[in-house]
């Protein structure tokens, strides 16, 4: 029993020992190992003396085993040089990692730092812009969206990273859909500017893409249908003159597009001269076969859309076989009152394109289209105001600017096709997602942050269905890039709510917050299963 003091002395003196810090033992360390020597020296000739008064048997054996206790220090000593150099590998091995960690958590601690960043600077940016257009209403509205992101913040980047790498859509069926139908309005184009050449018809311009294929994205309700708006021109001696319907909201407004005639006599030339419709007689028309607009495609003074969509089509029909697609791609023209839809098909590939026209407001990216709107229009020389070339504009911008440039896409595509039936429609989830990508620095739309750019979306909408308002994203928008064009009326207009229905519905707002939050756990489930 004698010898459990000594076990003790020794175990004490390897706990108590004092950890080097440096590369090497010190003048400090020396110094702490000779008094802890001496201690043990102390020590040791207590514990011999108290052997001593034992019996001779324990003492004969103790005393051998302590006389040699020069080996016992030594031991010791490399007992706790054993531990040292234990400890300051797996020191090393702390710091490395720290610093590996430390490179790449930058980008998590900027998110961090972000989020709360980006919080309190869209409240104050939201409220400020609810005050001014809402009279106040924002206190009570930021904090449930930021309640929800501090909720899921930690739903882990892992998680938003695994979920962005899993979406997935037709991407490159969408741009061969998109690069064949660009193909095909470029011939065609070349095609319709020799054929309509000193004739009274408008002259169609290089088409444009719109549209969400054209966007770079698909919702689960796309009808596969690829739109193009085909600009058209006034003929030589006309003008286009827009008049505003008086019926209609303002985001859903339409215009009649007045054919006015004018003078051409100042560009008559010798040996090819156009008659002025002005200044020269219907018989001297008539007998060279010369007819105005106004006499073909017009009802009254305004241009018809049904009479200029039979033209057209008409004119592609003409076109066709003067196009290099039309030996590889079988065409069928469907029928259509507003537009000019076609569906071309080679071998187990098919499209279907659908040719709409407008005439531009002035220089801007709106125009009036032959598309209706979601309201029916009845009469013929109604075209509807469209900002799908705005928007498709939007579109490229962003993808130009963003880090990953289709993180935003994706946001889409999870919201409008994985999370279907969400109770809000495509339309409604584009809006809020432009809103938002004017509203978070760019720089933040990075894969790692994908799970924090979908919580900022649902805040967003949370906050506008809490004031039942949501502003429409062209008319009115201070923020657009400064490459969109706009009319310079529409700039300074109050932006249309397209959550009216909700505020003059109460029953129609409770049930859409109640898709919300409905939403909002799907959401949660989703990410959190990633």
């Amino acid at each position: 029993m004698a010898l459990l003091p000594m076990i003790f002395v020794l175990v004490q003196s390897l706990i108590q020992y004092p950890q080097p810090a440096g590369d090497g033992l010190d003048e400090a360390t020396h110094r702490r190992m000779k008094e802890r020597q001496e201690l043990l020296d102390h020590e040791m000739a207590r514990l011999l003396q108290e052997l001593e008064e034992q019996d001779e048997g324990w003492g004969a054996v103790l005393s051998g085993a302590l006389q040699q206790w020069p080996f016992w220090v030594v031991a010791g000593v490399l007992l706790l040089l054993a531990l040292w150099f234990t400890c300051r590998r797996r020191s090393g091995e702390a710091s490395n990692n720290d610093e590996h960690d430390g490179e790449d958590s930058v980008d998590g601690q900027e998110e961090c730092t972000e989020v709360k960043v980006q919080e309190s600077s869209d409240a104050s940016e939201q409220r400020s812009r609810e005050k001014e257009d809402l009279d106040g209403g924002k206190g009570e509205s930021g904090s449930g969206g930021m309640e929800d992101r501090e909720k899921t913040r930690y739903a882990g980047n892992e998680q938003g990273i695994l979920l962005v790498d899993r979406i997935e859509w037709p991407v490159e069926d969408l741009e061969r859909g998109c690069s064949v139908i660009a193909e095909l309005m470029e011939s065609l184009t070349r095609v319709f500017v020799d054929s309509v050449s000193n004739t009274p018809y408008p002259v169609p311009q290089e088409a444009i893409g719109v549209g969400s294929a054209f966007e770079g994205w698909s919702p689960r309700d796309w009808d596969g249908v690829y739109r193009v708006l085909v600009p058209l021109n006034p003929p030589p001696g006309h003008t286009f003159h827009l008049e505003p319907n008086s019926a209609g909201q303002v985001a859903d407004r339409t215009f009649n597009v007045c054919v006015e005639l004018v003078c051409t006599c100042e560009k008559e030339q010798v040996e090819e001269k156009p008659l002025c419709f002005l200044h020269h007689s219907r018989e001297e028309l008539r007998r060279k076969q010369k007819r105005s607009l106004l006499e073909t495609l017009c009802t009254g003074s305004y241009l018809d859309v049904e009479k200029a969509s039979r033209w057209f089509c008409q004119l592609v029909r003409s076109s066709w076989l003067q196009v290099p697609q039309w030996h590889s791609w079988h065409v069928v023209f469907q029928p259509c009152r507003r537009s000019c839809r076609l569906e071309l098909s080679k071998g187990r590939d098919s499209l279907t394109v659908e040719m709409l026209f407008g005439v531009r407001r002035g220089d801007s990216d709106i125009f009036v289209s032959s598309q209706p709107t979601k309201a029916t229009i009845t009469a013929s020389t109604a075209w509807a105001e469209t900002y799908a070339v705005a928007e498709a504009k939007f579109f490229r911008h962003i993808a130009r600017q963003l880090p990953c440039e289709s993180l935003h896409l994706k946001c889409l595509q999870l919201f409008t096709c994985i999370l279907r039936d969400t109770g809000f429609s495509s339309s409604t989830w584009k809006t809020v997602v432009m809103h938002v990508l004017t509203t978070v620095p760019l720089s933040r739309w990075h894969r790692r942050a994908f799970a924090r750019r979908l919580w900022d979306i649902m805040a967003y909408l949370d906050r506008c269905l809490q004031l039942t308002h949501l502003r429409h994203f062209v008319l009115g928008n201070e923020r657009l890039p400064a490459e969109i064009s706009l009319p310079p009326a529409m700039r300074g207009v109050v932006p249309p709510n397209l959550f009216e229905h909700l505020a003059r519905d109460p029953a129609a707002h409770r049930e859409a917050r109640q898709a919300y939050g409905r939403l909002r756990f799907r959401l949660g489930v989703l990410l959190s299963s990633h």
